[in-house]
């Protein structure tokens, strides 16, 4: 089935010199892309571990998503509708955009951007919200007939959602934000478009950021630790693993959901 987690790791792990506040816990959830199903198998973990950890000295604990909330998989609205009903009460929320969030809004603006954004996933997304494709409409008018379904479907409180999304999220010695940074670039200075969509540049480079990123976009079997960064992109809508990494003090864990079977995706 569904959902089943993994559980803590067996011991948390020291990151030599990156550390959060005292008092707080983090609970940083990778690319979800319509896939509401493990997310809310992954809450229930998130509920789980902090209810387990228990520590009298945790006064906050704290939700990162690092973006992409939409697309591939076939259940974008039900994501955000979770999202939007509070699933961890008593937790603070930080909701970053991801390249794939920040397409749906570009899609509203401009239906010539349709082609390229169903290339790679947007076309799940607006089936999610009840657009269909007329028969009747060929080309560009197919498409601007699309985004004005999409437009109109689209409930506001989602609308709201997707345009507060944030770029960026320090804490302590970490930073989160949805694809990377580029190298020897100050933080203050980073353009959006690479925040939201550079890879290899980011990836492959030993730059010292300041601060250990956390990030997703860029997919992995398994979370990625390197000296500079962490990647918890685990491909959750073809994989089932929908990963999330937890901060405390100097230590480090990850819960996931476990593969079950082929995920519905496009």
């Amino acid at each position: 089935m569904f959902g089943k987690l993994f559980g803590k790791s067996e011991k948390s792990v020291r990151q030599p010199g990156a550390r959060v506040p005292d008092g707080v816990r983090v609970y940083c959830v990778g690319d979800i892309h319509g896939r509401a199903d493990l997310l809310m198998a992954l809450h229930r973990g998130i509920k789980a571990d902090a209810a387990q950890s228990g520590h009298d000295a945790i006064q906050r604990n704290i939700v990162v998503y690092v973006g992409d909330y939409i697309d591939r998989g076939m259940q974008s609205r039900e994501v955000i509708d979770h999202l939007l009903g509070d699933p961890l009460p008593g937790f603070e929320k930080i909701h970053l955009k991801g390249n794939h969030d920040d397409s749906l809004l570009q899609f509203l603006r401009d239906a010539e951007f349709g082609p390229l954004w169903f290339s790679y996933g947007g076309d799940a997304t607006v089936l999610s919200y009840g657009v269909r494709m007329s028969p009747s409409k060929v080309g560009l008018e197919r498409f601007e007939d699309m985004r004005k379904q999409l437009e109109a479907n689209l409930p506001p409180a989602h609308l709201e959602f997707l345009q507060s999304l944030q770029m960026v999220w320090e804490c302590g010695d970490y930073i989160f934000v949805h694809a990377g940074f580029k190298p020897g670039v100050a933080i203050q200075q980073q353009k959006p478009e690479d925040m939201l969509w550079i890879r290899d540049e980011f990836l492959d480079s030993r730059y010292d950021f300041g601060r250990l990123v956390v990030h997703g976009h860029s997919v992995t079997d398994a979370p990625e630790l390197k000296p500079n960064r962490i990647g918890i992109d685990t491909g959750a809508y073809a994989s089932d693993t929908l990963t999330c990494l937890i901060l405390e003090g100097d230590t480090r864990h990850f819960i996931s959901t476990e593969k079950a079977r082929p995920a519905p995706a496009f």
